[in-house]
């Protein structure tokens, strides 16, 4: 699942008490088995009648005699039949549980009858209806808001689903696996469908949808020669748009065969965009539902970046076929292994799509944006948990990113070779079955060799190490010596760390290049590759035979998730910017140059001074710029990356603690003015150059020529509100995509006054029919860094294209608010705090999900400067003193308020 309930001392008991842990060491296997499940669902938006049919037996692992406890959620009960004698439904069962206290010790049989209201379910877990459609969402606890089950993930049956509804209402009707029947209901006017599938499979992958949809049919023929039919479900209306979601399906069904040998194994495929929806999309089997945000796609509705989106979404999805599905986690602390995995797997797949190097910084970005704020703050937490209170709220960027981050360092470390015949041997090995982090380290310990214990300490440690290099060079003895060493800082309730199996991939860069690496304290291979692994608090390596100073090029491609400090002087990293042949280290020497530079300038403007300014940088970007202009094989992306500076919530991220958020907004505000006043000429040059013409495509080339072209205006404005106002202005009217007129927009967003509200205005009204760009447009207004903005939020809350129960909507108003709007979410009065505060405790009512999610903004908190801490850590108490807090986000608000790390 795109994020985007688990293993208790008695899993199957309901939790009446949220403060309570669930632990790791306390796993022990089902004391039942479902082995098969026959679902009756007879849809109706008020009154929905489940009949689930279950074939239990004990499990030999299990504990003989136990009593059999059925999770529930808000269920009513009508019925229940053990072995076809009725039972009393009002004593086995409550909302939260159905309890059988002296179950057969054989199989038996249960049959369980509930109501549900799909019209009113506001959680959006479970069944419920988005726009007229039916649809589930039962990862990680909603098959309990369906029918009594033993809602845990190592609990494997085969489904087979009867769904059945009014014809008028639900025309479509599908489900999990391969449709085995269809046909008119006992009622004329009602009509159903018969879905089997034959893999065994945990209840968080059910799924079932009805509505009026309309269908992009397609096929796909497998590498052994399976006819495969896709689908791709949308609103009526809305076919044109889905046509890149199936072409990104096909492709990645191709690439998962050639690059990891996974065959699709059920003859549909089908792939349903609903409006309302808590995630990104859910993978579940044969059957993935996904937010229309990551599927639906027009030239003149969707951005690059939406593309982009798709396609990564579209892969994760039918990737997790079979690291997910086919094999799933144990328990939910093994979430990493699905989820981690892969988001590895959809992000080398992207990187083959599109440009591997740039694929690169924007996964690095994206990490280091979400994630290592959380690995820093009181939310931290392993990439596998060892306790939880609320699942939920685990969807994690460390269980997704870093996860993925942990999977590509094993792949470095053991060799692609080694690496691929672990996958081989994962898949093989774990078909089927309900898997470990333990299960999946164990293929790769097999086929390398190696010990996997250390490197095991990714898994079970938080934190973000802090590696730190010091150099010297002796030009006499022709040597050049690298000193590293490893930290790993204290998190919540891990006050202490051991040093991990780090792979640190370098180069030393001379006048000429790159130089040959030789030392008698590294192995062969790792001067031959240039990947050295630092598995020790220490490590001092001297190479040899170095005839000039080298700049060190350390931790290339990224090669770990770590924080790094060196001794680099400025015109170090200038040389790098220039020389380096690891593109992710040519962006890395421009991001370190700025920071550095932003952070003195930050420090000189909260003294009451002047920001600071350095020619050095703007001789860089013009050399980056008029390279990319002239050069016979342009890299406009890579370009356009390096000319992007860190965002503010970079810079404080750097600060560390003692954040003046407004001190950063007007030292970046200076560096942007004065780079684009600078650099207007090659700007203005490049902005003119670089228009696309023909008709729109998506592709990396043509979207790399937008971003740099649109990066340029976005300086110019910056340089010159008029003359880059006018451009803008310009490119809004004339643009025929939503990158570009999206680009304009946002440039005029920068400047206050009567051009900036026509552009809103225009725009609304050429797209105010389309929910996802209304989301673009909400974001917009929301991350104007300006006092004003907190009013025209409250306006905007009550605008009518605006819904409080759409999470689409309010990601984009409120969660661009308190994530994209740095000096006004942190305003110094605590007003911005106090708005996320009260949206916070409406949601909370209606969809606990969102409601947490929004919460993590806080996550920072305490980095803040004195008065922004205490009001933020005002409004988080406000919250944790409403009555009737939801699990999801009273655990987010104990979490956020600890007083002590360690």
């Amino acid at each position: 699942m795109l994020r985007r309930t688990i293993i208790r001392t008695r899993e199957s008991a309901m939790r009446t008490d949220a403060a309570e842990p669930i632990r790791l060491a306390d796993y022990r296997p089902p004391d039942y088995l479902i082995e098969t499940v026959d679902l009756d669902v007879s849809l109706h938006a008020k009154s929905t009648r489940v009949k689930a049919l279950l074939r239990i037996a004990p499990n030999p692992a299990g504990r003989a005699g136990a009593p059999l406890v059925l999770d529930g959620d808000e269920l009513v009960c009508t019925q229940v039949k053990l072995d076809g004698a009725t039972l009393d439904a009002a004593e086995v069962a409550t909302p939260a549980a159905l309890t059988i206290a002296r179950p057969p010790q054989r199989p038996f049989s249960l049959e369980i009858e509930t109501r549900l209201e799909p019209s009113a379910n506001t959680k959006l877990m479970g069944l419920y209806l988005s726009n007229g459609v039916y649809c589930t969402q039962c990862e990680a606890e909603g098959f309990r808001r369906i029918t009594y089950f033993l809602d845990r993930p190592d609990v494997l049956s085969v489904y087979t689903t009867r769904i059945e509804a009014a014809k008028a209402d639900a025309p479509v009707l599908l489900g999990n696996g391969n449709l085995i029947a269809a046909g008119d209901a006992a009622l004329a006017s009602r009509h159903f469908a018969v879905w089997h599938d034959p893999h065994p499979k945990p209840c968080y992958l059910f799924a079932m949808v009805g509505g009026d949809l309309a269908a992009l049919k397609d096929r796909f023929v497998t590498a052994s020669g399976r006819e495969v039919e896709l689908g791709v479900y949308v609103e009526q209306g809305k076919q044109r748009a889905a046509h890149y979601a199936m072409d990104a399906l096909k492709r990645s069904m191709r690439w998962d065969e050639r690059v990891f040998g996974r065959e699709y194994d059920l003859d549909v495929f089908n792939i349903v965009a609903v409006s309302d929806f808590n995630m990104g999309a859910m993978e579940n089997k044969g059957l993935n539902i996904f937010n229309d945000k990551y599927v639906l796609a027009l030239p003149e509705t969707a951005t690059d970046a939406d593309y982009a989106a798709i396609e990564a979404i579209i892969a994760h999805e039918y990737f997790h076929n079979w690291t997910g599905n086919r094999i799933t986690c144990r328990d939910w602390f093994q979430l990493c292994l699905k989820e981690g995995l892969t988001v590895f797997r959809d992000q080398e797949f992207s990187s083959d799509e599109r440009s591997r190097p740039v694929k690169r910084i924007a996964d690095v970005r994206t990490l280091r944006a979400q994630q290592f704020p959380e690995d820093a703050g009181p939310l931290a937490h392993n990439v596998r948990p060892t306790s939880y209170r609320e699942i939920n709220n685990f969807y994690t960027s460390t269980v997704y990113e870093k996860g993925a981050e942990v999977v590509r360092m094993l792949k470095a470390l053991i060799g692609e070779t080694a690496f691929r015949k672990g996958m081989d041997l994962y898949f093989e090995r774990c078909d089927g079955t309900a898997a470990t982090v333990e299960d999946f380290l164990a293929c790769f310990a097999e086929t390398s060799g190696r010990d996997l214990a250390q490197f095991k300490l990714w898994y079970e440690q938080a934190g973000t190490p802090l590696v730190t290099a010091r150099t010297a060079y002796d030009a006499a003895a022709r040597t050049f010596t690298l000193d590293l060493s490893q930290t790993v800082p204290p998190t919540p309730g891990q006050p202490t760390k051991a040093a991990p199996v780090t792979p640190v991939r370098l180069g030393l860069i001379g006048a000429a290049g790159d130089l040959p690496l030789a030392s008698a304290d590294a192995s062969a291979q790792e001067c031959a590759s240039g990947l050295f692994e630092l598995a020790s608090p220490a490590r001092r390596i001297v190479f040899t035979g170095v005839a000039e100073r080298p700049v060190a090029s350390l931790l290339r491609g990224f090669s770990a998730p770590v924080r790094l400090e060196t001794d680099q002087s400025e015109e170090d990293l200038l040389v790098q910017l220039s020389r380096d042949s690891d593109s992710f280290n040519r962006w890395q020497a421009a991001q370190t140059f700025v920071t550095r530079l932003l952070i003195r300038s930050t420090a000189a403007i909260r003294a009451g001074e002047l920001a600071l300014e350095d020619a050095r940088l703007r001789e860089a970007f013009e050399r980056v710029l008029t390279g990319a202009l002239r050069a016979n094989a342009p890299d406009f992306a890579s370009a356009a990356q390096i000319v992007s500076l860190p965002s503010e919530a970079d810079i404080a991220r750097e600060v560390g603690s003692d954040v003046d958020p407004d001190a950063i907004f007007l030292a970046r505000k200076a560096t942007r003015a004065a780079l684009g006043s600078g650099l207007a000429p090659i700007l203005g040059e490049l902005h003119d150059a670089l228009a696309v013409k023909g008709a729109y495509s998506p592709d990396a080339a043509s979207a790399g020529r937008r971003a740099l072209r649109n990066a340029a205006l976005d300086l110019l404005v910056a340089g010159d509100h008029e003359e880059g106002g006018e451009r803008a202005s310009l490119q809004f009217r004339r643009a025929d995509n939503m990158t570009d007129q999206l680009a304009a927009l946002a440039a005029l967003c920068q400047t206050p006054g009567h051009a900036r509200e026509q552009a809103l205005e225009s725009f609304l009204r050429a797209h105010g029919g389309e929910p996802l760009v209304v989301d673009k447009w909400l974001a917009l207004q929301a991350t104007i860094p300006e006092e004003e903005t907190l009013a025209r939020l409250q306006r905007l809350t009550a605008h009518h294209v605006f819904s409080w129960t759409n999470p689409n909507r309010v990601r984009a108003l409120i969660g661009g608010f308190a994530t994209g709007n740095a000096t006004q979410f942190h305003r110094a009065d605590g007003a911005g705090y106090r708005m996320l505060a009260e949206a916070v405790l409406r949601l909370d009512r209606t969809n606990p999900q969102i409601a947490s999610r929004l919460t993590t903004a806080f996550r920072s908190w305490r980095a803040m400067e004195p008065q922004r801490r205490a009001a933020a850590r005002a409004a988080l108490v406000s919250i944790a003193d409403a009555q009737g807090l939801s699990k999801d986000v009273a655990d987010i608000v104990t979490r956020s308020l600890a007083d002590e790390q360690g």
